[in-house]
C-alpha cells in the first residue's frame, strides 16, 4: 500500500471499533440472549476490529517517523453566510504518536477483560462499551479542530460514565459514575466557554490558525492580553477535569469503582491522556500567554505533590494507584507549563505502558485474592490484606515490581528517561518547580514500593479474620462467606498474564527512544511553534549526571524508608503515623477535599434547591392557586345571579340604573 493510499484509509482507525460496538450493541438490544450466549464471539470480533486499528496505526506512525508530510482530509459538514464549518481527520506526528498509543494499551486491555470479566453477566457489553471507548479517543486524537475535539471529548465522558457505573446496582459504583460526570461537566463548560470566546476573537476553530491569530490580535492591541488569557485559562479547565487536576482531581480516585479493565484504560491511555494531549493540540494558544502558561505549570506542579502526598497513606490498591496518576499527570502538565512540550508527551507515552500494567496487575492481585476473601471489594483491594504475594503470583510481582521501578525513576526503566526530563527542563525555567517535583520524586518511590512491598512481601494476612473483621465494621457491611473458595491465592490465567507481561517490555525499553543525547524522537514530537529551547539544546554529560544523580538519589531515599517500614520492619510505620497524626489523618483522608465539597457545594446546592423550592411552593404555586380560588369564588357568586327570571334581570338592570344617577347626582 503506498503512503497516499495509507493516509486515505486513516479514517479506518476510530471507525472500525465504533462499527463493532455498534453491531454489537444493535445485537444486544434486539437479540440480547442469543447475543449474551456468543461470548467468545462478540470479544474476538471486537479484539479483532482493534487489532485491525493498530496495525493501521502502526503504519501511520512508521510512515511519519520516516518523515512523511501531514496529512489532512476535510469534509464542508455546515455552511451558513460567512459561516462555515468543515469535519475530517488530520495525521501529523502527535496523532500517529497517540493512536500507537491508544491502540495498544486498548487491544492489551481486551485481551485481559476476557479473563478478568469471564464470570460477569455483563461480560459482552462491558466489550461493546470499551469498543465505544477506545473508538471516542481514537476520534478525538485525529480530529483536526477544535468542534471535533468537543465532539469526542463529550463521548469520552460519557464512555466513562458508562464503565466506571458498569456494577450501577452497587451503590458506590453508582455514585462514582455521577461524581465523574458531574465534575467533569464543569471543567467542560469552561472549556466551552473557551471555544466560543476564541472563535468569537480569531473566527476560526483550527488549532495553529487560532493561535497565530491570537498573538496578532493581543500585538496590534485588538484583543487585550487579559481577555485572551481568560479565554486560554477557560480553555484549560477541560484538561483540569479530564487530566484530574487540582481542584477538580477528586472523581478519579472514586472512578476505581468500575472493574479493574476500564480502571486501567482511562489512567493509561484515555480519559486522563485527553486532557494532556488538548493541552498539546492547544499548545499555539498556550504557548505565547505567559499568564497561562505559568498558571499551567503551576497546576500541574502543585497536583503532582498533592497526589503523591494523599497515595501515602492508602490502603485500597487500586486507589493508592489512583493518587499515583493524579501526580503523574501534574508532571506531564507542569512539563507542558514550562515549554517542555516534548518532554510532557514523553512521558504521556512512558507512563501509559507501565501504568496499564500496574493496573492490570492490581486486577491480577484481586482477582488471586477473591479465592481466598471473597469478592467484597473491601477486602479484596486492600493490602493489609494481602502480602507474600509473590510466592503465589510470579509473573503478576514480578511485572509489578518492573512497573514499581518505572515509575519511581530508576534507570534504565522507561519512567528514568521521562522524568529526568522533565525535571532537567523543570530546573532550567524555574527551580521552585524543579525543586517540589523532586520532592514529589521522593514521595513517589517511597509509596509505590510501600505498595508493592505490602502486596508482595512479608506474611501473607489473607486469613486473618480479625483484620477482615475490622475492615467491613469500617465500612458497615455485615460480612458473608460468599465466594470464598479456596485457602490461599492463585496467579491469573494466560489471557491476563500475557498483557501484563507485553506491557513489562515497552516499560523497560520504550524510554530508551527519548534519551538526552538522542534528539530524534524529541524532534519528532516537537511542538507545532517549534520549542526551539528545548528541541535544540546541546547534550551536556556532567549536567545530566547532576540532574538524573540527584532524581536517582531521593528515588533511593524513597525506597530505602519504604523497605525499613515494610520490608525489614525495622522502623513502625504506626508508631511514625501516632507521632504526627495531624499529618497522617489529613493525607487518610485526601486533603478533606470531599469533605469539603460535600459541604460547600453538595449540600450548598441542596440548601440553594428547597429555598428556590419554598419560593416555587409558596409564591409561585400560591399566586396560582389564589387564582384559582378568585375564580372559584367569583363564579359560586355569579351562578345566583343567572337564574333564567326575566324579572330579576330587569330588577338588577333597574338598580344598576339607580345607583349610576345617585353617583353622578352626589358628584354634581
Amino acid at each position: 500500500m503506498d503512503s497516499l493510499k495509507l493516509y486515505e484509509y486513516a479514517w479506518l482507525v476510530p471507525t472500525l471499533p465504533l462499527l463493532s460496538a455498534m453491531i454489537v450493541g444493535i445485537g444486544l438490544i434486539s437479540f440480547n440472549q442469543a447475543t449474551n450466549k456468543l461470548r467468545q464471539v462478540n470479544s474476538i470480533f471486537i479484539i479483532s476490529t482493534l487489532g485491525a486499528c493498530l496495525t493501521l496505526s502502526v503504519a501511520l506512525f512508521w510512515s511519519q517517523w520516516q518523515g512523511a508530510e501531514p496529512y489532512t482530509k476535510m469534509i464542508e459538514w455546515a455552511s451558513a453566510g460567512d459561516f462555515s464549518l468543515s469535519m475530517g481527520y488530520t495525521i501529523d506526528h502527535l496523532s500517529s504518536l497517540m493512536l500507537v498509543i491508544v491502540t495498544t494499551v486498548a487491544l492489551l486491555v481486551m485481551i485481559y477483560t476476557d479473563g478478568y470479566m469471564a464470570h460477569d453477566e455483563g461480560y459482552v457489553r462491558f466489550y461493546a462499551y470499551l469498543s465505544i471507548f477506545s473508538a471516542s479517543m481514537l476520534g478525538l486524537v485525529v480530529s483536526p479542530n477544535l468542534v471535533q475535539v468537543y465532539i469526542f471529548w463529550e463521548l469520552v465522558g460519557m464512555c466513562s460514565y458508562l464503565l466506571i457505573g458498569f456494577w450501577y446496582d452497587r451503590k458506590a459504583a453508582a455514585d462514582a459514575c455521577q461524581k465523574a460526570f458531574v465534575t467533569n461537566r464543569v471543567g467542560d463548560f469552561g472549556l466551552l466557554l473557551g471555544m466560543l470566546g476564541l472563535y468569537w476573537a480569531t473566527g476560526s476553530f483550527d488549532f495553529g490558525e487560532m493561535g497565530i491569530r491570537l498573538h496578532e490580535l493581543v500585538v496590534s492591541g485588538e484583543l487585550a492580553g487579559w481577555l485572551a488569557a481568560l479565554f486560554a485559562v477557560l480553555v484549560f479547565l477541560g484538561p483540569v477535569a479530564k487530566s484530574a487536576q487540582f481542584p477538580l482531581h477528586v472523581w478519579l480516585p472514586d472512578a476505581m469503582e468500575g472493574p479493574t479493565p476500564i480502571s486501567a484504560l482511562i489512567h493509561a491511555a484515555t480519559m486522563v491522556a485527553a486532557g494532556v494531549f488538548l493541552i498539546a493540540r492547544m499548545y499555539p494558544v498556550f504557548e505565547p500567554i505567559p499568564v497561562a502558561m505559568d498558571l499551567v505549570s503551576w497546576v500541574g506542579c502543585f497536583t503532582a505533590l498533592l497526589g503523591a502526598t494523599i497515595a501515602l497513606t492508602q490502603n485500597d490498591i487500586k486507589k493508592g494507584l489512583a493518587y499515583s496518576t493524579i501526580s503523574q499527570l501534574g508532571y506531564m502538565v507542569m512539563a507542558m507549563g514550562i515549554g517542555a512540550y516534548s518532554a510532557g508527551l514523553f512521558h504521556l507515552m512512558t507512563h501509559a505502558y507501565f501504568k496499564a500494567m500496574l493496573f492490570l496487575c492490581s486486577g491480577s492481585v484481586i482477582h488471586g485474592m477473591e479465592e481466598v476473601v471473597g469478592h467484597e471489594p473491601v477486602l479484596a483491594q486492600d493490602m493489609r490484606l494481602m502480602g507474600n504475594l509473590r510466592k503465589y503470583m510470579p509473573i503478576t510481582s514480578s511485572c509489578f515490581l518492573i512497573g514499581t521501578l518505572a515509575i519511581c525513576g530508576i534507570p534504565p526503566f522507561a519512567g528514568f528517561w521521562s522524568k529526568d526530563e522533565i525535571l532537567g527542563l523543570a530546573f532550567e525555567a524555574n527551580p521552585a518547580l524543579w525543586l517540589i517535583g523532586w520532592l514529589t520524586a521522593g514521595l513517589t518511590a517511597f509509596y509505590m514500593f510501600r505498595m508493592y512491598f505490602m502486596t508482595f512481601e512479608g506474611d501473607f494476612r489473607g486469613k486473618d479474620h480479625q483484620i477482615q473483621e475490622e475492615l467491613l465494621a469500617a465500612a458497615n457491611i455485615i460480612p458473608t462467606d460468599e465466594g470464598h473458595h479456596g485457602e490461599k491465592p492463585h496467579e491469573s490465567p494466560l489471557t491476563m498474564t500475557f498483557p501484563l507481561m507485553m506491557l513489562a517490555i515497552p516499560s523497560m525499553l520504550v524510554g530508551f527512544l527519548g534519551m538526552p543525547w538522542n534528539n530524534r524522537f524529541e524532534e519528532f514530537i516537537a511542538s507545532p511553534n517549534e520549542a526551539v529551547t528545548e528541541v535544540a539544546h546541546h547534550f551536556d554529560l556532567t549536567e545530566f549526571l547532576i540532574m538524573a544523580g540527584n532524581s536517582v538519589g531521593i528515588a533511593l531515599i524513597g525506597i530505602t524508608l519504604a523497605s525499613l517500614m515494610y520490608s525489614s520492619k525495622k522502623i513502625d510505620p504506626s508508631a511514625i503515623a501516632s507521632k504526627f497524626p495531624t499529618l497522617y489523618q489529613f493525607s487518610l483522608n485526601k486533603w478533606y477535599f470531599d469533605e469539603f465539597y460535600d459541604s460547600v457545594f453538595v449540600k450548598g446546592c441542596r440548601r440553594i434547591a428547597r429555598g428556590i423550592m419554598e419560593v416555587d411552593y409558596k409564591v409561585v404555586d400560591g399566586a396560582v392557586n389564589l387564582t384559582g380560588l378568585f375564580t372559584i369564588v367569583s363564579g359560586e357568586g355569579l351562578k345566583y345571579l343567572e337564574n333564567g327570571r326575566a324579572q330579576f334581570y330587569a330588577l338588577i338592570v333597574f338598580g344598576a340604573v339607580l345607583s349610576f344617577v345617585i353617583a353622578f347626582s352626589v358628584i354634581g
